[in-house]
């Protein structure tokens, strides 16, 4: 027996939020859903459950899918160029981090 995944709120809104963005996006191309997903690579199907904001799409899909009819996923930039400095950023950030955070241990006090 499978057991259901959940989501809060905010994932769920913005996932639908994209698969409409994706969805406008496509209709302003005057794409079908076939096309798209042609376009894509992938079945029309998933195209489908991509703009309803399915949670269970790879995220991978949804971004090429979001890319291919031109929705910002990050900035109002799509240029490459701008994500490449973005992500070279973040590693910064990453690099003054720890790189590994360890669970807090609490010290077990049995001296009755």
């Amino acid at each position: 027996m499978s057991k259901t995944r959940t989501y809060s709120r905010y994932a769920r809104e913005a996932l639908a939020l994209l698969g409409k963005q994706i969805k406008v996006g496509r209709k302003q191309r005057k794409w079908s859903a076939q096309e798209l997903a042609t376009r894509a690579g992938i079945a029309r199907d998933t195209l489908q459950h991509i703009e309803k904001g399915d949670p269970g799409c790879a995220i991978g899909l949804v971004f090429e899918v979001a890319a291919l009819v031109g929705v910002p996923l990050f900035f109002d930039d799509l240029s490459t160029a701008t994500m490449v400095r973005e992500r070279a950023h973040v590693e910064d950030k990453l690099a003054l981090l720890p790189k590994s955070i360890r669970a807090k241990s609490y010290e077990v006090k049995d001296d009755f």
